[in-house]
């Protein structure tokens, strides 16, 4: 199974037609990716809903990644959300979820496992109210041992949001942060836009001037921690330094958006939840949205597998919405020909295709054949409002796509 894992990553990662320098930094990224990487995504599930309009029939497909979005999509009142992910790390956080909502006997226990995820009670609770009934593969996953011989478990007892290679790499920035005198806390404290705006400029932007920062920043596999493989590091950065590109998307996270109402702003510079009772949250993780979970959660599946292939094994005319995360930054021309090729066949009529890309543009128009292409219509207007409004402000840009 791990073998078969790891062949599944390198395949969709491995540049085929790279210099031999450029494979194997996409191997190395293959093997950092095969372990845990989002104990929470970064995609913004309240803009992806707005964009996908989903009505009772929908019946979508998504990347799993930490299966936050994909369980709050639930909450839109789908037919039927199929998460699928390269990572088995992954499909075991998102079968651990499930598992929960169907048999934790109240909010408040599912509340201090995801949202807290650092009780030492959540030991307890796995053994005795999730375990018996989880698949054996989750459960073989999350009770085997890591590199430092804990279960893997134990990241609910010890802080979740500080586990997984991007919780390492906040981890990190967290340590650099204090080596140049940087309180991130200040950010959480502000009142205002104004006041967030003002520790920004005075604690934050000042880092990416540094010479060791720049340096740091400007060699790929730096940024193995936020999940960007080398191809996407190409499009990220464009022709400016890395440095400033970095410098802007923290400067959208921590001043065009309320800290109130973030709950990315807080994993970046808390690396948790806020503990107060009116702490934003992702829908999932709702008190008010409990009941829902619980009456949906049958409508959801999260899948181990390649997901160019999984679509491509859909009966035609058979999928209404597409969420495909910053996936095809990775892929060639001819990927993407044969992805698209395939979600067309999938799709019914109206469908719509939603992602997100490094760079601002959408990367589909003189990459994706015409023939396909013209088959649908980019949200233009709607795309631009989506982007403006993703609060994880990591992406250049959100993309819309409809059935034409």
């Amino acid at each position: 199974m791990a073998a078969q894992a790891k062949r599944i990553i390198e395949d969709a990662v491995v540049r085929k037609d790279a210099k031999v320098g450029d494979k194997l930094l996409d191997k190395a990224f293959a093997l950092a990716f095969k372990g845990l990487v989002y104990a929470q995504i970064w995609e913004d599930p309240v803009v992806d809903m707005e964009g996908l309009e989903i009505g009772p029939d929908t019946r979508l497909m998504c990347i799993a990644s930490g299966s936050c979005n994909a369980l709050s999509y639930l909450t839109a009142g789908p037919a039927q959300v199929t998460a699928v992910d390269l990572n088995r790390a992954h499909v075991a956080l998102g079968q651990l979820k499930i598992t929960a909502i169907r048999h934790l006997p109240n909010y408040e226990r599912f509340h201090r496992f995801f949202a807290h995820a650092d009780h030492k009670e959540n030991a307890q609770v796995y053994r005795t109210m999730i375990a018996p009934h989880l698949d054996a593969e989750s459960r073989k996953y999350w009770e085997k041992r890591d590199i430092r011989g804990r279960r893997r478990i134990s990241y609910f007892t010890r802080g979740l949001y500080r586990k997984g290679l991007l919780g390492n790499f906040i981890g990190l920035a967290h340590l650099f942060a204090k080596l140049y005198k940087i309180d991130l806390s200040k950010v959480l404290e502000a009142e205002t836009l104004e006041e967030q705006r003002e520790v920004f400029e005075r604690e934050l932007a000042p880092v990416f001037d540094k010479k060791f920062v720049r340096w740091l920043t400007s060699q790929p596999a730096s940024l193995f921690g936020l999940g960007i493989p080398p191809a996407q590091f190409e499009h990220l950065a464009g022709d400016e330094r890395m440095a400033e590109v970095l410098r802007r998307r923290l400067e959208k996270l921590a001043c065009d958006f309320e800290i109130k109402d973030n709950y990315f702003a807080w994993q970046a510079f808390a690396r948790g939840y806020d503990r107060s009772e009116s702490a934003p949250l992702p829908p999932y993780l709702q008190r008010a949205n409990w009941e829902t979970m619980r009456e949906r959660v049958d409508r959801i599946d999260v899948v181990n597998a390649n997901m160019v292939h999984w679509i491509g094994d859909q009966a035609e005319a058979s999928l209404d919405r597409f969420v495909l995360l910053d996936a095809q930054d990775w892929m060639n021309n001819a990927q993407l020909d044969d992805l698209w090729g395939r979600i067309t066949r999938a799709s019914r009529p109206g469908a719509r295709v939603l992602f997100r890309t490094a760079a601002e543009p959408s990367l589909l128009p003189g990459c994706l054949d015409d023939a396909i292409l013209s088959k649908w219509r980019y949200l233009e207007e709607q795309s631009a409002d989506l982007t403006r409004r993703d609060r994880s402000s990591i992406y250049g840009g959100v993309h819309l796509y409809e059935l034409a």
